[in-house]
């Protein structure tokens, strides 16, 4: 079968011919339609991920179908559509994973190939209102949104929620979670282009941080927000505190523009405020998601679609950072 296989750090994509994957007890096999690009798939490439390992094949979002199933009590899911759950063996403690947790594409083959194994538990059938390539964007940039917003930083209708860093898929998720919750919706982006396509979506209005006048233009547009999801850190991060209501929660799930930045703690106590981490999210976060999804017949923002040979052009348009959904790649019969 085909397969994108990453040889080594810094590496292209190659689509090589691989085995396919042979079943164990409890799994299942998937014919891949599409798969969609993650920030992680890009930080592995570039060396800068924990547990490398290679040759790999990379990718955690996929929709396909379900081609073959280990036992027979469970054959009825043959020829099924299906999206997968890349969030595995979470554990028993629902406010944080336990030792045996992976995200799928590292430390096993993920997505990028004609077939993937993986356990019948992680798959659940495809949303109809939503094509191949919609279902495949969604899973883990969604899974982690609605952990961020609705688990962690327990958002309700009406209240203010600034989204920083519109554009990414996280973000862009967090954003179309929020906004059909209810909540009145903010951005920030280094991109005007970012911020109109972002009020395009529902957004009340939004903040370039490159401006001279950032502080005093937020504190215009909003006057404090509820809730700050973040997934870029950095010294930006201090600043969120000039612009919080008292009980505010911020919650983060990456740093990609750095560490935490010395933080005021007499606001933090005063404000009473909630600084909260999180990671991808659970089996019953993940069912909860398709729900919410299923019910306002939410569809991903889709940026680019890529055949698979193209696969590493895909991935170099994540050096970029200029899109605004995600990127997806397909996988032809």
């Amino acid at each position: 079968m085909k397969a994108l296989v990453l040889q080594g750090i810094k590496e292209p994509l190659k689509l090589e011919e691989v085995s396919k994957p042979t079943l164990n007890t409890g799994e299942v096999l998937v014919k891949i339609k599409a798969a969609a690009f993650n920030r992680r798939d890009y930080w592995i490439q570039q060396g800068k991920y924990a547990g490398l390992k290679f040759p790999i094949t990379l990718g955690s979002d996929g929709c396909g179908v379900v081609a073959e199933v280990y036992d027979d009590a469970n054959q009825h899911w043959i020829g099924k559509e299906v999206v997968i759950n890349p969030s595995f063996n979470w554990g028993d403690a629902p406010n944080y994973q336990g030792k045996d947790f992976k995200i799928l594409g590292l430390p096993d083959d993920g997505t990028f190939a004609a077939y993937v194994k993986v356990p019948l538990a992680q798959v659940y059938e495809k949303p109809k209102y939503l094509n191949d390539i919609e279902a495949a964007a969604f899973p883990l940039a969604g899974l982690t949104a609605y952990r961020a917003l609705f688990t962690k930083a327990q958002l309700k209708k009406d209240e203010k929620v600034l989204i920083v860093g519109v554009g990414g898929g996280v973000a862009t998720f967090a954003l179309l979670w929020a906004v059909y919750a209810g909540a009145e919706v903010y951005v920030t982006s280094g991109s005007d282009d970012k911020i109109a396509k972002a009020i395009g979506l529902g957004a009340k209005g939004g903040v370039n941080y490159k401006s001279p006048s950032y502080d005093a233009d937020l504190q215009a547009l909003a006057d404090g927000f509820d809730v700050i999801i973040d997934s870029a850190i950095g010294e930006g991060f201090a600043k969120h505190l000039n612009h919080v209501k008292p009980g505010a929660r911020l919650v983060f799930f990456g740093a990609t523009a750095g560490d935490l930045p010395p933080l005021n703690a007499r606001i933090i106590f005063w404000k009473q405020l909630q600084i909260m981490g999180t990671t991808m999210g659970t089996a019953q976060e993940f069912e909860d998601m398709l729900q919410f999804m299923t019910k306002h017949e939410i569809k991903p923002v889709v940026e680019s679609v890529f055949p698979c040979e193209d696969a590493e052009q895909a991935m170099r348009l994540m050096d970029q950072s200029d899109q605004f959904g995600k990127i997806v790649i397909t996988f032809e019969d």
